[in-house]
């Protein structure tokens, strides 16, 4: 779709799964694999639909490894040593929704039937278990939303979206800090974008208004001179000043995502800027004026350091540029056929 490179990707994937940490553009294998990183790597893999054999390869094996993780019960490993075992107990923490996340893109976003047929098996064991966390419950309404988007008489995805409609916490009442949480913490734009997704599919405006004036919020609150100041990896919240380091490659990636979501939900241009600046960002109009990926190779950089950047290649970073790069070519968002 995008002609994006997928060089360092496939460096840090083995017919196992993906690395999860880079030293430089090496994977650090002695830390293994994790779920999380291999669902980001499945949502972006399968948005490549004309893409070359190598690619579709690293969906496979990205599919492949998730369904390893899951449990009977819907519950999810995390963890996974490098010669593959799991090192951790299955659970609904953010991983599992992340991974319905990634269910739900692969079981749609393909014309492969026999791996999306895969992808719905998975997603419909998944859709069992609930997850205590509102960000969890967030991603797991992502995925429930694009299932509905092809089949929208799903029982149990409109069963998730509805318990994660009634899991994410909602904007505190003070105009000075709306955010539902006394910090802003990490991938935040995915709470208003599952307000708008759950709003939309059990059409609940009220809901949708909410998503669409927190994520406005959230836009505004990340501004500074003209250009993206992300929130830095301890947070912000009332009173702090921008700018804030490390910032995340994770947070422009999410903020993409979520104004993709509203942009479709209301074809307001407002929704297009942010897009632009999400990956105008990773060009360099952030804080230190520095690229946050090699165009060569498709990696992404660790963070934005105060002065320059992580030169660290790590798998949620190179899926974060990947992403955010996909999102600003898209044609619903570009305006072709």
């Amino acid at each position: 779709m995008t002609g994006l490179a997928f060089a360092h990707l496939e460096r840090m994937s083995t017919p196992m799964g993906l690395y999860e940490h880079a030293r430089y553009d090496s994977p650090r294998i002695q830390h293994g694999y994790c779920v999380d990183d291999v669902a980001r790597g499945l949502v972006v893999t399968s948005r490549e639909r004309h893409a070359p054999a190598r690619v579709r390869h690293l969906a496979d094996s990205y599919l492949d490894f998730l369904v390893l993780a899951l449990q009977d019960d819907g519950r999810m490993h995390n963890r996974r040593s490098a010669v593959g075992l799991w090192t951790d107990e299955p659970s609904t923490d953010d991983h599992w929704g992340r991974a319905l996340w990634a269910f739900g893109a692969a079981a749609t976003d393909t014309d492969d039937i026999s791996f999306s047929t895969k992808a719905r098996m998975a997603a419909a064991t998944a859709m069992q278990a609930r997850s205590p966390h509102p960000r969890s419950m967030a991603y797991a309404a992502l995925g429930a939303g694009l299932i509905l988007d092809v089949d929208p008489d799903d029982g149990a995805a409109l069963s998730v979206l509805a318990d994660a409609g009634r899991s994410l916490p909602r904007r505190r009442p003070s105009s000075a800090w709306p955010w539902p949480e006394p910090r802003l913490t990490y991938a935040n734009a995915v709470l208003p974008q599952a307000m708008i997704v759950v709003g939309t599919h059990l059409e609940d405006a009220d809901l949708v208004r909410e998503g669409l004036r927190l994520l406005g919020w959230l836009v505004d609150e990340q501004q500074h001179e003209g250009h993206l100041s992300l929130v830095s990896s301890s947070g912000r919240g009332p009173g702090d000043q921008a700018p804030g380091f490390a910032q995340q490659p994770i947070e422009a990636a999410a903020l993409a995502e979520a104004c993709r979501t509203a942009y479709v939900a209301t074809d307001d241009s407002r929704w297009l800027s942010a897009i632009a600046q999400c990956w105008a960002w990773f060009e360099g109009a952030n804080d230190v004026g520095v690229v946050m990926f090699d165009a060569v190779t498709g990696a992404g950089f660790d963070g934005l350091e105060r002065g320059a950047a992580n030169q660290n290649q790590g798998a949620e970073s190179t899926l974060a540029w990947l992403s955010t790069r996909q999102i600003a070519l898209m044609p619903v968002l570009a305006g072709t056929p």
